[in-house]
């Protein structure tokens, strides 16, 4: 059973002193071998994580000590990285539905091949903007602006940053960037909704298809 309590009487020359659970209880025993490889050197009034041991001699030790504050900052990494993972997945699961609808609408004939061939050309060019972005930040280039991203996104290519996020690992944390990103989906998807409506396959028709011809 891990406990909580607070360094007492640390003796940095030797690397030892105790530890007293919060709450009151057993004092232990507490070496500086005991902690957690790589932890900082402990002073007075630290409070660790620790497990309690009995030895031959029936005193109490301290083992596998961890500074709470530590053990909090992992909890909340990895509560952060769960988050993260499950947003990836759902958001995996979505991309790859809306890929099959928009095959299936253009199959039925209810949008043109070009919005395929859009789709494809701004993913490309929204990856490559993430790749150039990630090395420029790398060597402390130029970065390209978000905004500059978001627009590649909102015009088609946001499959393709997705898929460049989870690629390279880039911009799929920072949580302003995201909703940024979430809303430029949304607005994309309702544009391609309008599209398959009365007025948006008008404008498809008798603007968009002329352009397209000349």
């Amino acid at each position: 059973m891990k406990l909580q309590g607070k360094v007492l009487n640390w003796n940095d020359d030797k690397g030892f002193g105790f530890v007293e659970p919060n709450g009151g209880g057993q004092r232990a025993f507490v070496h500086i071998k005991s902690f957690k490889y790589g932890s900082k050197r402990p002073i007075n009034g630290d409070v660790i994580i620790y497990e309690l041991v009995k030895e031959s001699n029936n005193k109490f030790k301290a083992v596998k000590v961890q500074f709470a504050s530590d053990a909090r900052d992992a909890n909340k990494r990895k509560t952060t990285y769960n988050k993260s993972n499950g947003s990836k997945a759902v958001t995996r699961i979505f991309t790859i539905a809306f890929c099959f609808t928009l095959l299936a609408s253009v199959a039925m004939g209810k949008l043109p091949v070009f919005v395929i061939g859009l789709y494809v050309v701004m993913s490309i060019i929204a990856y490559i903007a993430y790749a150039i972005d990630k090395s420029s930040a790398q060597s402390g280039s130029w970065r390209t602006k978000e905004s500059t991203l978001h627009l590649f996104a909102l015009l088609g290519g946001w499959p393709g940053a997705f898929y460049a996020q989870q690629r390279l690992r880039h911009k799929s944390i920072k949580e302003k960037f995201q909703i940024g990103f979430r809303v430029t989906i949304f607005l994309n998807l309702a544009g391609l909704i309008w599209l398959h409506t009365e007025s948006g396959a008008d404008f498809l028709r008798f603007v968009v298809m002329p352009l397209l011809s000349f």
